[in-house]
């Protein structure tokens, strides 16, 4: 990962939490290996993969798309801003689908951050939600 870096690469990848064909914990371990490996030479870990990879685990998603969960997004949209405008992802807003009509949104937060509800306002807005560290 260190050459797709250093040629300027740019990698979003995602997950569903529900995925029952392949655990979502593989690509948690994928991404904190690259981190790894990246502080091991020389870098600095995290912050140096997060220039160039970005994982954002889905919450509800089955494996690659469904799901109970906000499972409707534009991750090629963030990845063209990204390449195109330098504009990093931290989040990315997703929609719950019901009968082609978006009833829920939510945000999709860039790992290791994960949506947090505020404590006020709709649980179904993505706006009353920020992207914080798991809390412990």
């Amino acid at each position: 990962m260190s050459a797709f870096k250093a040629s300027g690469g740019k990698l979003i990848q995602y997950h569903g939490w529900s995925d029952p064909d392949i655990t979502p914990l593989n690509s948690i371990n994928y991404y904190e290996s690259v981190a790894k490996a990246m502080a091991h030479y020389g870098n600095h870990g995290y912050r140096d993969t997060r220039e160039f990879y970005r994982l954002f685990m889905v919450p509800g998603m089955q494996h690659c798309a469904g799901g109970p969960g906000a499972t409707s997004f534009n991750m090629l949209g963030a990845l063209d801003q990204w390449v195109e405008h330098g504009a990093a992802p931290d989040k990315i807003i997703a929609s719950h689908m019901t009968n082609g009509a978006a009833d829920r949104t939510r945000p999709l937060c860039a790992y290791p951050y994960q949506a947090e509800w505020k404590g006020s306002g709709s649980t179904d807005q993505a706006e009353n939600f920020v992207c914080a560290l798991p809390r412990p």
